[in-house]
């Protein structure tokens, strides 16, 4: 039987979800010729000795490399091309082709609470998850701005007013993973209501700092880890066809 191999590119990535995750679906699965792995390099430039591989059939990526991954792959889906990122490779005849699950995941987590009055958005960070949900906000006229370190609106000219007029937070940095949990990126969060809807895509802790305190002012709020699962689950319904 033909062996398999999937994984996990990325930088610093021993704390991921993915591993375990297929894991447990390869073995209720009997998929006993399935591995998944870790693909953690220091640079991008070495995804080319783990694309050696000639057992690879699927790869997910992380932080930092979903944008930078792009020029070393083949071809991408018109999503991940729209969208500017990548965070799921097929290997298809011979081919490295590059998709975007976190606009599925995503997309599902944003319609789990999402109320009339959310129509106005605000995204923290301007990293690859950010283009994903930039692309689902703009799929659902959800008017948005980008709050980051280069952006107009940073951390530190964010006003409270702009704050009180958006009504949906979208946390996309990594600030307060694990082991870190009690870090937060800088917000002013006496302006957040119970009007708010509030989502943290980091899953590791459960409740952030930044969802803590937004939970503190009576924000609706939820982690990444609904959106992990459904865009895990993407990325296997396209390794398999």
């Amino acid at each position: 039987m033909e062996k398999k191999e999937f994984g996990l590119l990325g930088k610093n990535i021993s704390y991921s979800f993915s591993k375990k995750y297929f894991e447990e679906k390869f073995k209720k699965l009997f998929l006993q010729n399935h591995s998944y792995n870790f693909f953690d390099i220091s640079e991008i430039e070495s995804v080319n000795s783990v694309f050696e591989n000639q057992n690879l059939a699927g790869i997910n990526v992380t932080i930092p490399y979903k944008q930078s991954v792009i020029p070393f792959l083949d071809d991408l889906s018109d999503e991940a091309s729209k969208i500017g990122a990548v965070n799921c490779i097929s290997f298809q005849n011979g081919k490295k082709i590059g998709y975007n699950t976190d606009a599925f995941g995503f997309e599902k987590t944003l319609l789990i609470n999402k109320k009339e009055h959310h129509k106005k958005a605000l995204i923290l960070g301007d990293g690859g998850a950010a283009k994903a949900v930039r692309y689902i906000l703009e799929k659902h006229n959800v008017e948005h701005q980008t709050v980051s370190r280069k952006s107009e609106i940073n951390f530190e000219n964010l006003s409270e007013e702009l704050v009180r007029d958006s009504l949906l937070i979208i946390q996309t940095t990594p600030v307060g993973t694990f082991p870190n949990v009690d870090d937060s990126v800088p917000f002013p969060f006496d302006e957040i209501t119970d009007k708010h809807y509030v989502i943290d895509l980091i899953y590791n802790p459960s409740e952030t700092a930044f969802l803590r305190k937004s939970a503190e002012k009576g924000a609706t709020t939820l982690n990444g880890f609904y959106m992990l699962e459904q865009q895990a689950e993407k990325a296997w319904a396209i390794w398999k066809s």
